[in-house]
């Protein structure tokens, strides 16, 4: 066991790290009052050793482990990887390459859909987590002995998952299906969302292009504010506000101090003006420059067609041992019901063939349904006699 907290333990553990295959890695981090995660703690591990690395000790350099991050000889092994490679882009502007998700590999090997790390550690190993420190404050010195035992469990457990999940994806055939999710995860597009993006994450909905231009350019402002002033979303603006002032457009300060979802005052804040002038800059805007609004689905036909989806959805996950949120989701069955050419997942790689074209058959009639000794079956349709 070794805690790192110099730049020359760190440099000599990551050469040492680099010499094999692969290593598992995870972090501990804060952002309950910042933007960016406050990366605290990294745990990495070999079938050699694994040590705990403090990232907030005075003086310490991190470069020997990005740059470890960053070499493609050595598989980078997480759980649940997308916030942990989001700490590294921030803080190096790398993407960790080449990586494996052992989240993502569960939902290809039929463990569920998003399993918890302990969970699938149980389920594999049978060792039970402690979870004592899961909400420790991993800023606060010294770490003490437990915390580093509980840190050091994320990464030495890990090793074995990886190792069971690994062989199986290659017994079934599956490694394939795993890399194309690896793709997306070690995408840089993945994690540069511009703020004039920022309103893709709101779920308020909008139903005319001036509400929406007026949300496009409200979820930027704060998105750039909680940026500068490294605050959360929430504690410049919250959804329910930005979907009411999208929604009523107020290019006074008078009528923004009539919206009740805003706090008593806002509007004589020093904000104020800054919401009033992104809302005249989307109310200004050509609309022939805003992107497309869905359009309402699942008209006539189209629920029921849904439904259908969603049961054989459910057959495939069952009897291919895969969970069915990595094959489709609600929306995708939505677009494909709407659409054959629908641009979803779903219809596309080892998908398109699990269930994309299936999901065709059933839409057309070229593929039913049936119950057989109380389970989902499908049934090549047969032709009408003419």
């Amino acid at each position: 066991m070794e805690l790192i907290s110099t730049t020359e333990q760190l440099k000599a553990v990551c050469e040492r790290l680099a010499q094999h295959p692969f290593v598992t890695v995870d972090t501990e981090f804060l952002r309950e009052t910042t933007y960016y995660p406050l990366l605290c703690v990294v745990q990495l591990a070999s079938t050699d050793e694994a040590v705990v690395v403090d990232a907030l000790a005075e003086g310490i350099d991190l470069k020997p482990f990005f740059d470890l991050m960053a070499n493609e000889k050595v598989l980078k092994v997480f759980h649940a990887a997308r916030q942990d490679i989001e700490i590294v882009w921030h803080l190096a502007n790398i993407v960790p390459h080449p990586v494996f998700d052992t989240q993502v590999a569960a939902m290809v090997l039929g463990y569920g859909d998003s399993i918890a790390y302990d969970q699938l550690v149980g389920r594999i190993t049978g060792h039970k987590l402690d979870k004592t420190h899961r909400f420790t404050d991993w800023s606060r010195r010294p770490l003490t002995q437990e915390q580093t035992t509980y840190a050091l469990a994320d990464v030495t457990h890990l090793r074995d998952v990886f190792l069971v999940l690994d062989a199986d994806l290659k017994k079934r055939n599956r490694a394939d299906w795993v890399s194309e999710e690896m793709q997306i995860l070690t995408s840089p597009a993945t994690y540069h969302t511009p703020p004039e993006r920022a309103w893709e994450r709101l779920k308020t909905r909008v139903r005319k292009p001036r509400e929406l231009a007026v949300l496009i350019e409200v979820a930027a402002w704060r998105e750039r504010e909680a940026q500068n002033r490294d605050v959360p979303r929430s504690r410049v603006l919250k959804d329910d506000a930005i979907g009411d002032i999208a929604t009523h457009a107020p290019t006074t300060l008078e009528k923004l101090a009539h919206l009740r979802s805003l706090p008593k005052g806002f509007d004589r804040s020093r904000w104020g003006q800054d919401i009033i002038d992104a809302v005249k800059r989307g109310v200004e805007r050509n609309p022939a420059t805003l992107p497309k609004l869905d359009k309402p689905r699942n008209n006539g036909n189209g629920a029921a067609t849904v439904e259908l989806l969603k049961v054989l959805l459910r057959m495939t996950s069952e009897k291919h041992a895969v969970a069915s949120k990595i094959i489709a989701t609600v929306d995708d069955l939505e677009q494909i019901a709407a659409d054959d050419a629908a641009n979803v997942c779903a219809m596309r790689g080892w998908r398109r063939a699990l269930f994309g074209e299936p999901a065709l058959a059933l839409k057309h009639g070229k593929l039913a349904l049936a119950i057989e000794k109380g389970r989902v079956v499908p049934v090549t349709a047969k032709d009408e006699p003419g």
